[in-house]
Order: C-alpha cells, then sequence, then structure tokens
C-alpha cells in the first residue's frame, strides 16, 4: 500500500515524524505537507498566489500552501498512484465540532475528494509527549482498512490521549460530541497601543457522554469516528420539498 502522508502542524512537526518513522514499517510513505502550521485552516485552497514544492533534507516535500493545497498537489502532481491518504498526527484534539476547523481533518476530506481513502489522526493532551502510541494505533487501524475498506463518502478521525500505549484500555468506535461556544474573542493591545485580538479558550464539552469522542479519550480509549463527507441533510429534503413547493412563483 502507498501512503500520502500530510499534516496541518506543517512539515517540520513532530507528529508528522513520528507517524512517518511508523507507517514506513509497513507501508511505502510519501510526506506532502505545508512549510509552516496551518492549525484552524479547514478546507481552505490558495487560489491568488502559486504554490511551490520543496523536497528538503529528511526527503519530505514542503509546499506553501494549507493541508488541503499538500494534498491535493500530492495526489495530482506528487505522487503516483497513491492508495491512501492519511493526515496527521496532529498536535492536540480534533474533537466533536473541532473537525469543522480542522487542518488535519481538511488534509483527509481532499484526500477522499481527489478518490482515495482518507484517515485523520490526533494526539490528545495538554502537552502532547506520547505521539507513539497514536502513531501505533494509527498504523493498526490502517492495516485493518486492507480488509475492510472505508466506504466512498467517508473518512476516519481517530482521536488517540496522550498516554503511554502500555496505559491505553483499548479502541471505541464513537460519534462526535459537542462543546459549548468557545469564549468571546479576547481585546488586548499591542506594544503601540493598538488593538489586538486572540480567539478565546474552546468550550467545555456540552454533549460528551457515553458514546461520544470526547468520553472515549477521557477514559483512556483511542477514539475512531467514521465521518461522511457528504453534508447533505439528507432527512431534510422530503419536509422541504414539501413546504418550498406551496412557494407560490
Amino acid at each position: 500500500m502507498k501512503i500520502l502522508l500530510s499534516n496541518d502542524d506543517g512539515v517540520h512537526a513532530l507528529g508528522i515524524k513520528v507517524l512517518y518513522q511508523e507507517l514506513e514499517k509497513s507501508f511505502d510513505v510519501s510526506v506532502v505537507a505545508p512549510d509552516r502550521n496551518c492549525s484552524g485552516a479547514s478546507n481552505s485552497l490558495t487560489l491568488l498566489n502559486p504554490l511551490r514544492a520543496q523536497k528538503i533534507e529528511n526527503g519530505f516535500i514542503s509546499v506553501n500552501g494549507t493541508p488541503t493545497d499538500s494534498v491535493h498537489l500530492g495526489i495530482s502532481q506528487l505522487v503516483v498512484d497513491a492508495d491512501l491518504v492519511v493526515a496527521g498526527i496532529n498536535k492536540g484534539a480534533n474533537l466533536g465540532d473541532d473537525t469543522l476547523y480542522s487542518g488535519t481533518v481538511a488534509a483527509a476530506t481532499e484526500g477522499r475528494h481527489m478518490g482515495m481513502p482518507a484517515v485523520a489522526v490526533s494526539l490528545v493532551g495538554p502537552h502532547e509527549k506520547h505521539y507513539q502510541t497514536a502513531a501505533v494505533v494509527a498504523a493498526k487501524v490502517i492495516q485493518r482498512l486492507k480488509t475492510h475498506p472505508l466506504p466512498a463518502d467517508q473518512i476516519l478521525n481517530i482521536n488517540v490521549p496522550d498516554i503511554p500505549l502500555s496505559a491505553l484500555k483499548g479502541i471505541k468506535v464513537t460519534r462526535l460530541g459537542h462543546r459549548h461556544k468557545a469564549e468571546s474573542m479576547q481585546k488586548m493591545q499591542d506594544p503601540w497601543q493598538r488593538d489586538i485580538f486572540w480567539y478565546g479558550l474552546l468550550g467545555e464539552e456540552l454533549d460528551g457522554g457515553e458514546g461520544t469522542d470526547f468520553h472515549a479519550v477521557a477514559n483512556n480509549y483511542a477514539s475512531v469516528t467514521p465521518l461522511t463527507v457528504d453534508m447533505t441533510a439528507h432527512r431534510s429534503i422530503e419536509p422541504m420539498k414539501q413546504w418550498l413547493s406551496e412557494l407560490d412563483l
């Protein structure tokens, strides 16, 4: 199996290096990733400037764009016949509502948009020390995908608690939880007394009970959540047909 590996923390991040080292034991792995940290970039594309790809000392390819750019460029121009896209290991959680903003999840989503099965991997904890735990979990899940392929409209979102592998209780299949809204932006002044603004802290779990990704990770399980790429609210189509049919146009 040939893997295209990317991330949103940047091509020099520790997480992508550890995951590469684990995956290359069993797979043919090529790395194409942003040249800088792009956390929170979601599915953004670079449309008004040219993209440049440069091979760095360790053989990874650095792209002056977003995670989505990196995967799109990797599949279409740089990596021949990839079988799977893997994004990570992200420094920090991609749980619940975080997935909407995550560049890591977006990199995986772009892989699926480009016709590749895809997996996103994140390490959850305040200090992010045990990248090897997440790498081993990811490798084991990817091995299983050989015999249990993903549906065409889905990716896997894996979150692993930041604990030693020996302390991990197992893997749970979960749904996304939900957070309270984030705290308000913080207004401050720069050294010239001009106003600047920082995003506030993430909200606490609003829906983090058993069965959610929040609950699994909090209880020392790796969380694997299948995410659908098709964002259509299918159950709303028929009711909407009814009330829209009554419009007088």
